[in-house]
């Protein structure tokens, strides 16, 4: 089997078994499936949740109403974020899953430090916004 590799900024194809082969495109997998579970739980909550359910913990109980609570606010959240231009968004999620400084993100995008702080509190705005409405309307 054939894999490709990336190796001093080269690719490179190398012949491996199958096993070894099977075995890379396992990791690839998993590797994938935590970037979408970090990236699904960017604001913590459920993230820790899942780890504490899943590490066996019996003290940790959530009632019915505030696993409601908790998904409805999340729906808010997401909502929101779909509402942002596509700059706003990559530069908030930068900023809330990477943990980066908004020097950092204005590096990456080629843009102001202000740039970047005005975008994520554009997001933020729009999020407490969307949330805070649906409050007072439902």
């Amino acid at each position: 089997m054939e894999v490709h590799i990336k190796t001093y900024g080269q690719n490179v194809t190398v012949e491996v078994p199958v096993e070894v082969g099977e075995y890379l495109d396992l990791a690839d997998h998993k590797t994938e499936n935590l970037f979408h579970e970090q990236r699904r739980h960017w604001d913590k909550r459920e993230f820790d949740e899942y780890i504490i359910t899943h590490e066996c913990s019996s003290s940790y109980y959530e009632t019915p109403e505030n696993w409601l609570c908790r998904k409805e606010t999340l729906h808010e959240i997401m909502v929101a974020l779909e509402s942002c231009t596509a700059k706003q968004h990559y530069r908030f999620l930068l900023y809330a899953l990477e943990r980066l400084r908004c020097s950092q993100i204005g590096n990456i995008c080629g843009c102001s430090k202000s740039a970047i702080m005005r975008s994520i509190e554009v997001v933020r705005k729009k999020v407490k916004c969307t949330v805070i409405g649906s409050v007072f309307s439902g």
